[in-house]
């Protein structure tokens, strides 16, 4: 199943990725590259990126205001609001780091949501052509074939673990707390890629620590869709506006409260 809007978001997320994300790809020069933050870099291909994709996407529906995470990081109070009204949430470059690095994964995700409850998203690897969307109600796509979540075949579930946000205590904790039990492995720092890895079997779950709504919308979207659940760790469903911290994402339920188990030792 296809949303109203998905051949122009699609049209329109290939061009981006065509003229000026990979354009910029191993080729920026050191005052091209910006620290906002510390370890939370932006790039001229970032900015270029959502400049395109928001001027793009109030096109496709004006009725949608279009929140970005480079606009945000310039002016906070765009996040309030997010679960009123129609909104396109916007990731120009996923997994920057990665990108600035010359190293991939890294995509580009759009997601649009309708008082808080996200109606479709896309997910697009600009190096591999790799699309991924999902209708809520009508299913999770990889390329235009509908995919269920399904579960890693080794003799252990997998869980990739954002170790970047973690301390080495926290992080030798959760080994302690999974030996015998599962495998840790740490994430790709791409949500963009991290969601299409728990529904194709690479990883059974993954815990998240930051929960910002242009790296979940249109990840956890295709997640649930497949059959996978994305939920707070007290067991609420994941919302874009919540404004909380902290989740588990899994390919089932029950892979859910296994890895919740971990977590809780």
């Amino acid at each position: 199943m296809t949303h109203d809007h998905h051949d122009a978001v699609v049209a329109l997320m290939r061009r981006v990725g065509a003229d000026i994300v990979m354009p910029h790809f191993r080729n920026l020069s050191p005052d091209q590259v910006i620290e906002k933050a510390a370890d939370d870099l932006v790039t001229v291909a970032d900015r270029a990126s959502e400049a395109a994709l928001t001027e793009g996407l109030s096109a496709i529906d004006a009725h949608a205001r279009v929140v970005g995470e480079e606009a945000v990081s310039a002016d906070a109070s765009l996040l309030e609001g997010l679960d009123h009204g129609r909104v396109w949430i916007v990731d120009p470059i996923d997994g920057t780091n990665n990108y600035a690095s010359g190293r991939t994964p890294f995509g580009i995700m759009v997601a649009l949501a309708d008082d808080g409850m996200v109606e479709a998203g896309w997910i697009l690897d600009p190096v591999s052509g790799r699309l991924v969307h999902a209708v809520a109600g009508g299913g999770a796509f990889v390329d235009g074939v509908q995919v269920t979540a399904h579960g890693s075949s080794g003799p252990q579930p997998v869980a990739g673990v954002a170790s970047y946000f973690l301390s080495t205590e926290e992080l030798a904790d959760i080994d302690a707390r999974a030996a015998g039990r599962w495998q840790i492995v740490p994430m790709p720092r791409c949500a963009a890629e991290q969601y299409p890895r728990l529904v194709l079997g690479d990883n059974d779950a993954a815990l998240f620590r930051r929960t910002l709504p242009w790296d979940h919308a249109a990840g956890s979207l295709f997640l649930r869709e497949a059959g996978g659940v994305v939920r707070r760790l007290g067991g609420a469903d994941y919302r874009i506006g919540d404004g909380r911290s902290g989740m588990i994402a899994a390919a089932s339920a029950d892979l859910w409260e296994q890895a919740l188990a971990i977590l809780e030792g």
